[in-house]
């Protein structure tokens, strides 16, 4: 039987703090736990006998719950038979040679904060094959239980960066490719794309932040293919899946 004292605890890593002191996050159902389990170690892992049946694993913190029980530790509306949780991965120093040695592309992300955003954003990378996503200061926890399930396991297969990014851009060589999507940029379907660089995606309300912007040295914009009156703008991690997907396809094609 889970304790009122497991429960409290479990309930308290919805809040950053909690989950910053204790160094732990939150995973849950079938397909998040079991990408988790491939790359990380769990402190413990709460399960319905049914679940329990079908995994045979051997990790020493197992608990058997039943489903009720389960319902009280969940942040999910339909609790899906597990909930594990997990180490946060300590944050690597990031070093200008990481980029100028690799030919590949990063993302920056400039005040994202909705959980579902990130989520998103962070599968949408892990489809594209974009391993590292740097996270200005004000971007939501990519640990947050919301992020973590919108994820829906891809988080264990990218690595996360928080840190200031107008110092980050400052320490690359003035030539290095900075994409940015904005209203004032250019066709990126007729625009030359390297292989290589970071793609700054901006606040869902405000966009990329004015001291960013002007660190921007490719500008891009994604056309509106209506001439009347249309959406005043993409949701960013959509607007994140089209702009991957573009540099992909030219990849693909070169």
């Amino acid at each position: 039987m889970i304790s009122k004292n497991q429960i409290k605890f479990i309930r308290q890593l919805e809040q950053k703090k909690f989950r910053r002191r204790e160094g732990l996050f939150v995973a849950e159902g079938t397909k998040v736990v079991g990408d988790l389990l491939a790359h990380y170690q769990p402190r413990a892992i709460f399960a319905t006998s049914e679940w329990l049946a079908m995994h045979q694993l051997n990790h020493g913190n197992i608990q058997e719950v039943t489903a009720e029980e389960l319902s009280r530790i969940s942040f999910q509306q339909h609790p899906q038979q597990v909930l594990a949780l997990f180490p946060i991965p300590s944050q690597a120093t990031v070093h200008p040679l990481h980029f100028t040695n690799h030919a590949s592309l990063s993302l920056a992300l400039d005040g994202i904060q909705d959980p579902g955003n990130l989520g998103t954003i962070i599968r949408i990378a892990d489809w594209f094959g974009i391993t590292d996503i740097f996270c200005s200061e004000d971007t939501v926890d990519a640990w947050n239980p919301k992020v973590v399930q919108a994820t829906m396991g891809s988080i264990a297969r990218v690595n996360f960066f928080y840190m200031n990014l107008s110092e980050l851009i400052d320490t690359l060589p003035q030539d290095f490719p900075v994409y940015g999507t904005l209203l004032d940029g250019e066709n990126i379907y007729t625009q030359q794309l390297s292989p290589n660089g970071i793609i700054v995606m901006g606040n869902e309300g405000n966009g990329i932040s004015p001291e960013i912007r002007a660190k921007v040295n490719r500008r891009l914009l994604i056309p509106s293919y209506r001439q009347d009156d249309t959406a005043e703008s993409l949701n960013v991690a959509i607007a994140t899946a089209v702009t991957c997907a573009e540099f992909r396809r030219r990849t693909l094609t070169c």
